[in-house]
């Protein structure tokens, strides 16, 4: 099975949201994306906010500044599980590609205005 990797700074990170979304809870390594500030996104969406228990959620925007660091763990996980992680985001997110610090190259969900 091919994986992919996912980087999360939120609520892909608990137990329970990720039973939920992959089925499984999912094992990852610490690490680090440079170049993005993180802020907060009210989320209206009833369904995701009694899974992640919260209406305000992290959401990450690109500064480009090596300065702006956050700390999140990358998952390996396989295409129907990034495709189920898709379809939980609302549509205020958007995925992109990038590289961490430990030099993987993965996924992870922005703010869909700055893609």
């Amino acid at each position: 099975m091919p994986t992919v990797h996912l980087f999360s700074y939120g609520t892909l990170r608990q137990p329970e949201v990720q039973i939920a979304v992959f089925g499984r809870e999912v094992v990852g390594r610490d690490d680090v994306l440079e170049g993005f500030a993180v802020g907060t996104l009210v989320i209206t969406d009833p369904e995701v906010i009694a899974l992640s228990g919260k209406s305000e959620h992290r959401v990450l925007r690109r500064t480009g500044d090596a300065n702006d660091t956050i700390e999140g763990t990358i998952f390996d996980i396989s295409e129907a599980e990034l495709a189920a992680a898709d379809a939980y985001e609302v549509d205020d997110y958007a995925r992109v590609s990038t590289r961490s610090r430990g030099g993987v190259e993965t996924f992870v969900y922005v703010l869909a205005t700055d893609v």
